[in-house]
């Protein structure tokens, strides 16, 4: 029996998925896309129904000891709706399913409520139901959510094509490095408890760990545009992987510019604090939760003077690889090291 076993390392998070989607068949007509991309797809009628899930444990997406509970119940919704957006979508539903400990009192549930309502507000969903249940190892919060995509206008991470333009919205890395100087800070708070948190100058990218926030913006932007980008997929594990998830899926392969990905002053400056590499940290940090898409070439013009909009590549034969283009015009292999919960360490793909 033990000659047969295979350890979740072995595999990571993803190789599992993909193992496990192997043995599993759809039965339903009405089920468009199932496991494979950032939320199912389900045919309702004249449009297309979206449903997406994510987990949160503590321990391993958060610490408590430095992530106020308005603040995650926030981004436990956040991160739910950027599924959505990224198959071009609106979110109008999810669910909330909590695994409690002891330790937590009424009033600390009702906080991370507090965020969670907040968030909903925000992205204008509806919290319609759930689950809670008694926790052995810490704070587990589990979030489905249902939305809506016009039939025509449904993007998948697989639909780009060779001359496609490769965008990606907002700033990189930023989160990243959030989670750096909190990590750090905590360090020395259980060094000093005396020490009180030196978190000026750095409240922007502490800010994009601690709440990010979905770009439904972007989406609502690309509609008013008339744009329907061919492919794309929501930044979560660092924009090396993903480009290789939009690779893998279109089947084409993706250049990127070094001088063209999208960092923010703080997150740079921070970077060399912390004797890290600017564009490493945009490339394989994850969490940004901005996203990722291409575009036809004709649509260029449409957005090209959107001010939160960059173009930092495009997609080329599937022969010729992906690769990031160095600011001294050399190419270097893009890789995933973004981080993989399942091995507990970077994967490096």
């Amino acid at each position: 029996m033990s000659e047969n076993r295979t350890e979740l390392s072995q595999l990571g998070e993803f190789g599992l998925i993909n193992r496990l989607a192997q043995g599993i068949s759809t039965q339903n007509h009405s089920t468009v896309m199932g496991i494979g991309d950032d939320a199912a797809v389900i045919n309702a009628g004249d449009q297309y129904g979206l449903l997406a899930a994510d987990m949160l444990v503590e321990g391993v997406h958060f610490d408590l000891s430095y992530v106020p509970l308005q603040h995650l119940g926030y981004k436990a919704i956040s991160v739910n709706v950027s599924d959505i957006a990224a198959m071009n979508g609106n979110p109008e539903q999810v669910t909330v399913s909590l695994g409690l400990s002891n330790r937590f009192s009424v009033e600390a549930i009702e906080a991370l409520y507090e965020g969670m309502k907040a968030a909903a507000k925000a992205f204008h969903v509806d919290i319609v139901g759930g689950d809670t249940t008694t926790s052995k190892s810490g704070l587990i919060i589990s979030i489905s959510v249902f939305g809506k995509v016009e039939k025509e206008k449904v993007t998948y991470r697989k639909g780009a094509k060779v001359g496609d333009i490769l965008c990606a919205t907002g700033d990189l890395g930023g989160a990243f490095m959030g989670l750096q100087v909190m990590e750090r800070e905590k360090q020395a708070f259980m060094a000093n408890p005396d020490m009180q948190p030196q978190l000026e100058n750095y409240e922007y990218i502490v800010q994009r760990q601690l709440k990010p926030i979905a770009r439904m913006d972007i989406i609502h932007e690309l509609a008013e545009f008339g744009v329907v980008p061919t492919s794309m997929i929501d930044i979560s594990d660092g924009l090396a992987s993903e480009c290789l998830h939009l690779s893998t899926n279109s089947g084409v392969g993706i250049q990127i510019y070094e001088d063209k990905i999208p960092i923010d002053r703080q997150t740079y400056e921070t970077a060399v604090e912390f004797n890290l590499d600017p564009i490493t940290c945009a490339l394989n940090g994850g969490e940004d939760y901005e996203l990722l898409f291409t575009i036809k070439q004709e649509d260029y013009d449409k957005i090209e003077k959107h001010e939160d909009i960059h173009f930092i590549g495009h997609t080329q034969e599937l022969t010729k690889g992906n690769s990031l283009v160095t600011k001294n015009n050399n190419l270097v292999a893009l890789k995933a090291q973004g981080w993989d919960h399942l091995n507990d360490q970077k994967e490096d793909n």
